[in-house]
């Protein structure tokens, strides 16, 4: 049995990254079909070794599809989502869109996946599933194993996010700029960021709120809620840093129980989607350089924090192209399928 997969925004960052992982892990696709505006309509984009052409999203008939994977932004995703939905096609959308609409489960595989058994159940689910924000993915796998072992009462995030999280603009950026250093002693102009973003540190992603945290940082909070416990407080900083590809996080994690760093290790080296990487030697640890293109999230520095009861720190850093957007959203069609879900020409 095969599957009928459309990726919806297929020329971007994401949307590429998410035709590369289906052909990885040999997602068992019949045909998948590149869905991108009529701008980009008739661009060659490769699909394992295969080279697909972008349909025009416009007029493509979704009768007969399995799995639309949408990475083209909320206004699509709003505009859409509910179009392709109707029409019977599960819609496994990468926006911020739905993801806090309680009716639109929002879900990371190894954290919450047994959600959709329930929804898949349910006769009057919308067929809109949605993917959280890049650094609540990560962060979320890395948390449930220690929530698990001893219930985490607060954590306190500090993002460190690569500018492809802002997409190829973001990239193209940084480039543009650096080289601007190098050859001409000036950084050039941007418009993507704020302020310069070669060798700099921004601490400024998405829009500011009525109360000063920015938009990114109340997606951390709310998400992280809805996916693991909404008892949980979670404050965040999110700064974006001269890296082209992988997000980290510093994390600070006060428990109800008592937990050592052993423990905390020992659960996290057990846990689905997770590489310990904690060696206390230079060296020991992940970088964003190390985890690009992998699909785990990395947990370094693991450590007891004595200035508070029950609390520890780690770092955490995973590939934002891949676990934070591409990968989770195939996961989450990989659940899916391992549920018993049928394609619709077998059904």
């Amino acid at each position: 049995m095969g599957y009928r997969v459309a990726v919806v925004g297929a020329t971007g960052n994401v949307g590429r990254e998410v035709l590369n992982i289906l052909a990885e892990r040999k997602f068992p696709a019949t045909e998948v079909i590149a869905l991108a505006s009529s701008r980009s309509t008739g661009r060659e984009i490769s699909y394992g070794d295969k080279i697909l052409k972008a349909k025009n999203l416009d007029n493509f008939d979704f009768a007969g599809v399995d799995f639309a994977i949408m990475s083209a932004g909320s206004d699509i995703s709003k505009d859409w989502g509910p179009r392709i939905a109707a029409s019977g096609c599960i819609v496994i959308d990468n926006s911020s869109f739905w993801r806090y609409d309680s009716n639109v489960p929002l879900i990371v595989p190894e954290v919450n996946g047994q959600v959709l058994a329930g929804w898949l159940a349910s006769a009057t689910r919308k067929n809109i599933i949605a993917n959280p924000n890049c650094s609540t993915a990560q962060l979320v796998v890395a948390l449930k194993p220690l929530h698990d072992l001893a219930k985490i009462r607060r954590i306190v995030v500090s993002t460190y996010q690569s500018v492809s999280g802002a997409g190829k603009e973001g990239v193209d950026e940084l480039w543009n700029q650096t080289k601007g250093i190098f050859v001409n002693d000036s950084p050039g102009g941007g418009s993507k960021f704020p302020k310069q973003i070669a060798f700099n540190v921004i601490p400024h992603i998405d829009i500011f709120m009525e109360d000063g945290s920015t938009k990114e940082e109340w997606k951390v909070m709310a998400e992280t809620k809805k996916i693991l416990d909404q008892k949980i407080k979670v404050t965040c900083t999110a700064v974006r840093v001269p890296v082209f590809v992988g997000h980290s996080e510093a994390v600070n994690i006060e428990f109800e129980n008592p937990i050592s760093a052993d423990e905390a290790r020992d659960a996290l080296r057990d846990a689905p989607g997770v590489t310990v990487l904690d060696k206390r030697e230079p060296g020991g640890y992940a970088t964003p350089v190390e985890c690009v293109g992998e699909y785990d999230t990395f947990v370094s520095r693991i450590r007891e924090d004595a200035t508070i009861e029950n609390g520890l720190n780690i770092w955490i850093v995973s590939d934002n192209l891949r676990k934070g957007a591409a990968l989770n959203t195939i996961q989450i069609a990989e659940t899916l399928i391992e549920l018993g879900l049928k394609p619709r020409d077998a059904a």
